[in-house]
């Protein structure tokens, strides 16, 4: 029976989630199939249509059947969601010699918290590898890396079975094994960008297209000594003659940066602009901004941003709200549009403008809980700015409950950071025990600290410290600057809070 089985992991970036979740199946039977009437109802989305009709062919032993009940079981789709009748639809589908079922039972399997589940969908997809190393063992490799089968991720053995699949002829393996040795999912003490290299380059040899780009990339732009110019350019050529427009930016990046030829470079990105690439359309709207390649023209400059806008580039509708800020009578409305959909797409410095934008009463009366809630999504990004910001608010219960301890924690989380004003901030809180016991010692080192980042801010909590410190007070504080500074070189003394403990909100 022809089915078509799981493409696991490429689309997913391995270690972002903590549950394996594959593709949706195609839902296409062979077109003799009994149950294809039941098929093509619930790809028409007339699911609970679907469910009946197949209803009665499952309980006649109908593969494709049974796997439709079990993907509506898993799913909720035309019939109530219950993984205990999606396993056994499952089950009985695969038993039925239905392949995708094997997989898709087992990583219902592998997401249990059940140790003794999960030791069964490993033990099914590795009689699955008997018979399709292929399938079964890009599933399983991916198991072992996010630590579905073991107490930690297992590098070892993810390699070990990405590599059986790679040695039965699935390129999708090989691009995986290159993704994880580029370091893309974590593991960043295994990287090797050689090994990266040669995996896509089996896989580009073996005419898998998704190998083309990134191998063409790397020869050109990776590290000095793994590039080659002549072949990463036959690679970039036959992606952009696929229509993988993005080769154009690759591309344009490599003339620019390692040929230091911003005519060549710009003829590249403009190639890639006027086929519909978004960056390649921000990349020609920097160059006539900064005249990289002929005169400064800010009018084309705008021009390329509002089409790179218009083609789904957040970045581009980010730098527009910006230019519109800078306007003589800025349209407030455009820029809290563009500003919507930028941070909408994720863009964390985005979200920050917007919850400042929230905060201001351009939009009229300010909208503090709104403000909170984009800090908070920025903050969650590891976006200093808005650590420090939510910290404020956290600090001033403004738009949120007051919260001492919070504000503490992501003021240090911002000062860690290197950001001068949430280094003061925190200097504050320890130099007036607001939040926390005084210690004038980690004040004046965080506010001396705070002053060398930039912030004059700190010169006034640096007064309020100063008249206070004994000379052997301040000998302590300088000793807490350097250790601030070198936290290598310090050992922490027991009992003693490190420069990146946050304080502790006192009852």
């Amino acid at each position: 029976m022809k089915t078509a089985l799981l493409l696991l992991a490429l689309s997913l970036p391995l270690m972002a989630a903590t549950t394996l979740s594959p593709e949706s199946p195609a839902l296409t039977p062979d077109t003799t199939s009994p149950a294809k009437e039941a098929l093509d109802l619930f790809r028409s989305g007339r699911h609970t249509a679907a469910v009946e009709a197949a209803a009665p062919l499952a309980e006649k032993g109908n593969a494709d059947a049974l796997f439709l009940l079990g993907f509506a079981s898993e799913t909720g789709q035309g019939t109530e969601a219950s993984r205990e009748k999606a396993l056994e639809y499952y089950r009985r589908a695969a038993e039925a010699k239905h392949e995708e079922a094997t997989y898709r039972r087992a990583l219902i399997l592998l997401n249990s918290e059940k140790e003794a589940e999960r030791k069964q969908g490993r033990e099914a997809l590795e009689n699955a590898a008997k018979e399709d190393p292929a399938n079964a063992g890009r599933i399983l490799g991916e198991a072992w890396l996010r630590g579905s089968l073991s107490e930690k991720p297992d590098f070892d053995k993810g390699v070990e079975w990405w590599t059986r699949s790679a040695d039965a002829g699935d390129t999708t393996s090989l691009i995986l094994l290159a993704r994880l040795y580029s370091g893309e999912f974590g593991f960043q003490d295994k990287a090797d960008a050689k090994k990266a290299i040669s995996f896509y380059q089996k896989a580009a040899d073996l005419g898998d297209r998704n190998a083309w780009l990134p191998l063409g990339s790397r020869l050109l732009n990776g590290a000095e000594e793994t590039r080659d110019e002549a072949k990463g350019r036959e690679w970039i050529k036959k992606a952009t003659d696929d229509e993988q427009l993005i080769g154009w930016l690759a591309l344009g990046d490599f003339e620019e940066n390692q040929k230091k030829d911003n005519k060549a470079a710009y003829a590249a990105y403009l190639k890639g602009a006027d086929a519909g690439q978004p960056d390649c359309m921000l990349a020609v709207a920097r160059f006539h901004y900064q005249g990289l390649e002929g005169e400064k023209d800010e009018a084309k400059g705008r021009e390329w941003l509002e089409k790179a806008a218009k083609a789904g580039s957040g970045p581009a509708h980010l730098d527009l709200a910006r230019l519109l800020s800078g306007d003589e009578k800025p349209d407030t409305l455009k820029i809290y549009s563009h500003l919507v959909t930028a941070a909408s797409t994720g863009i964390p410095a985005a979200q920050n403008e917007l919850g400042l934008l929230y905060l201001s009463e351009q939009l009229g009366a300010p909208d503090a809980p709104a403000a909170a809630a984009w800090f908070t999504r920025a903050a969650k990004s590891g976006f200093a700015p808005s650590q420090n910001n939510l910290a404020t608010l956290y600090e001033r219960g403004v738009g949120v409950e007051p919260n001492l301890q919070n504000a503490g924690e992501l003021y240090t989380l911002a000062a860690n950071q290197g950001h001068p004003e949430a280094t003061t901030a925190l200097a504050r809180l320890f130099a007036r025990g607001v939040g926390t016991t005084q210690n004038l010692t980690k004040a004046w080192a965080l506010a001396t600290l705070a002053l060398e980042r930039g912030d004059e801010g700190a010169r006034e909590v640096l007064g309020e410290i100063s008249p206070n410190l004994t000379p052997e007070l301040l000998a302590a504080a300088k000793k807490e600057l350097e250790a601030m500074k070198n936290p290598a070189k310090e050992e922490k003394k027991e009992g003693e809070a490190t420069p990146e403990e946050a304080p502790k909100e006192e009852p």
